[in-house]
C-alpha cells in the first residue's frame, strides 16, 4: 500500500469519510470497517492521525490497533509478532472438544498466545504451558497469558519441563506451514511485517510439523491428542506423518473458515 497523498495534521481531527478515503487510496479493501475500528480505538486526534498513517503505510491493522479479535477475546499484538488468523478459531474449537476434565494443555509455536488464552478462558481447571522460539512472540505471549499459564522460550519441546512428559492431554501446534517457495507470494502485511519463522514451513510446508509429530508420542498422555493446522492440499501427507509417529490420525475441515485440522491421538484412554 502507498501512503495517502496528503496526511492530515493532528491539529485537524480526521472525519470518518476522510479516513475512509485515505485508506481506500492506500489500497485497504475494507476501508469503512477499518476506519470505524481506528476511530473507536484512538485516544485523541494525534493518535488517530498516527494510526491512519501507519495503516496506510501497510502495517497490519491489528498491529496498528494493538490487538486482534480472536474467539471473542482481544489478544494484544504489535510489530514483530504473528497475527492470529480467524481460521485458527476452528483449531481452538477442535482442541477444546478433545480436552478431558482439568486438562494439561501445551501450546507450541504459540506466537502471541492467542490459542492458549482461549482454552484457558473456556476450559475449567486447565494447566497451560506455551512455548515459542521467537523472543518477540514470547514477550507478547507472556503478556496475554499472564496469570493463565507458563510461557517458555525455545525450540518446540526443548524448553518444556520434563515433568510434562506423558501428561499432555491437548498438544496444540499451530506450526508454520507455508512452503518456502510460496512465502514471497504472501500479502505484504504478512511477508514484510510478520516474522518469517512463523510463516515458513520448509520445502513442502510440513518440516516443523514433522518434528512435532516425531516427538509428540513421548509427551502425550494416553488418549491425548496433537492438533495441527494445515492447508487442504497438505492434509493427506500430514495425516500419514502423524500415523507414522504412532498416533491415530483424523482430518476435519471447516468450509466456513476454510480451515483444515489434522488430529493425532495417542492410543490408551478408554481402551483405544
Amino acid at each position: 500500500m502507498s501512503s495517502p497523498a496528503s496526511p492530515a495534521s493532528p491539529a485537524s481531527p480526521l472525519t470518518l469519510s476522510a479516513i475512509v478515503t485515505g485508506l481506500r487510496a492506500a489500497g485497504c479493501v475494507f476501508a469503512e470497517d477499518e476506519a470505524a475500528l481506528l476511530l473507536s480505538t484512538a485516544t485523541g486526534p494525534a493518535h488517530l492521525a498516527a494510526m491512519v498513517e501507519r495503516r496506510a503505510d501497510g502495517l497490519p491493522l491489528e498491529h496498528v490497533l494493538g490487538f486482534a479479535e480472536f474467539c471473542g477475546l482481544r489478544i494484544a499484538v504489535g510489530p514483530g509478532v504473528f497475527v492470529p488468523r480467524r481460521r485458527s478459531e476452528f483449531l481452538v474449537r477442535q482442541a477444546g472438544a478433545a480436552a478431558p476434565a482439568r486438562p494439561v494443555v501445551v501450546d507450541l509455536c504459540c506466537g502471541s498466545g492467542a490459542l492458549g488464552a482461549v482454552l484457558a478462558s473456556t476450559l475449567a481447571g486447565v494447566e497451560l504451558h506455551a512455548a515459542d522460539v521467537d523472543p518477540a512472540a514470547v514477550r507478547w505471549a507472556r503478556r496475554n497469558l499472564a496469570g493463565l499459564g507458563q510461557v517458555y522460550e525455545g525450540d518446540l519441546f526443548a524448553p518444556l519441563p520434563a515433568s510434562l512428559r506423558g501428561r499432555v492431554d491437548v498438544l496444540l501446534a499451530n506450526v508454520p506451514y507455508v512452503p518456502t517457495g510460496d512465502v514471497d507470494l504472501l500479502p505484504a502485511e504478512a511477508r514484510v511485517h510478520e516474522p518469517r519463522v512463523a510463516l515458513d514451513g520448509g520445502g513442502d510446508g510440513l518440516d516443523v510439523m514433522r518434528r512435532v509429530a516425531g516427538a509428540a508420542l513421548d509427551w502425550l498422555a494416553p488418549g491425548g491428542s496433537l492438533l495441527v493446522e494445515t492447508s487442504e492440499r497438505q492434509a493427506a501427507v500430514a495425516e500419514e506423518t502423524l500415523r507414522a509417529g504412532g498416533l491415530v490420525p483424523r482430518v476435519v475441515v471447516s468450509e466456513e473458515l476454510y480451515a483444515t485440522v489434522v488430529t493425532g491421538t495417542r492410543p490408551g484412554r478408554d481402551g483405544a
